[in-house]
């Protein structure tokens, strides 16, 4: 027998029994964490100052990121449509994309980077300086306080910032359209609208809630695991960012699946 056998054999038993536990652990963290949610005490105060984290302290980055998003597919599905004179379509075809993916995915990928950094990094300095486990002696209960109002205020903000990207865009699009065409603005949400249906705007929020706990909850794992000392804090915040985008992504193709086999 070949000994380079006996030796890949455990390798792969060792690799497979790792992924299997992993899969194990982050379950019972998503099955803690809807416990937690739901069971009183609830820490009201600490949900409302990270909805503020999350949400407020967004504000410009996402404002910057959405009217430049609705401004430049606007300028570059101009000269498409003008050449079959159909430059009147602009407006309904900016609110399909906006609405229908690039607000949620936009804003997703915005918050991923930005606040999935950001709850992955603090979570894991406040474990590795063990600020996690006096906390438990202090007889705080970390992982309510901690992960539960974060991830909370991921999947509560993300929808209402979604809702904001989407309503900034279109102003960046009008804003181009009407130097162009002099088009007003009542006449441009009038036919923004016209495509977009209940199905759509459902769709929207349900993908911006889905990305919001992904978000949260991957974030919140890999910080409150975390491990190896400072090393392990920047490990945290860089998977933060990297498995909340690779999820994001994966969901963006099941939710747009399901939505047009509805359709």
């Amino acid at each position: 027998m070949d000994p380079n056998e006996q030796t890949e054999k455990p390798l792969i038993s060792k690799g497979a029994d790792a992924f299997f536990i992993g899969v194990y652990d982050i379950f019972r963290f998503i099955s803690r964490f809807f416990k937690e949610a739901l069971l009183p005490p609830f820490e009201i105060k600490e949900l409302i100052r990270q909805c503020f984290q999350v949400g407020y302290k967004s504000l410009a980055l996402i404002s910057l990121t959405g009217f430049i998003t609705g401004l430049v597919f606007t300028k570059q599905s101009r000269p498409s449509l003008a050449e079959f004179g159909a430059t009147s379509w602009l407006p309904s075809l900016i609110s399909i994309a906006v609405i229908r993916a690039l607000a949620p995915l936009v804003t997703a990928l915005i918050c991923a980077g930005k606040v999935g950094s950001g709850i992955g990094a603090e979570l894991a300095s406040m474990k590795v300086t063990e600020q996690v486990d006096a906390m438990e002696v202090s007889a705080i209960n970390p992982f309510k306080y901690l992960v539960v109002t974060r991830v909370l205020a991921c999947t509560i903000c993300l929808p209402l910032l979604m809702a904001y990207t989407a309503v900034v865009g279109l102003m960046g699009s009008y804003l181009d359209i009407h130097l162009n065409e002099q088009t007003s603005l009542v006449a441009f949400f009038q036919k923004a609208f016209e495509s977009i249906s209940f199905l759509d705007l459902g769709a929207s929020f349900a993908k911006a809630l889905t990305f919001g706990f992904t978000i949260g909850i991957v974030s919140a794992y890999q910080g409150y695991n975390a491990t190896q000392g400072t090393q392990g804090v920047g490990k945290a915040a860089n998977m933060s960012v990297v498995i909340s985008m690779f999820l994001i992504f994966i969901e963006e193709i099941l939710i747009v699946q399901i939505v047009n086999s509805i359709r």
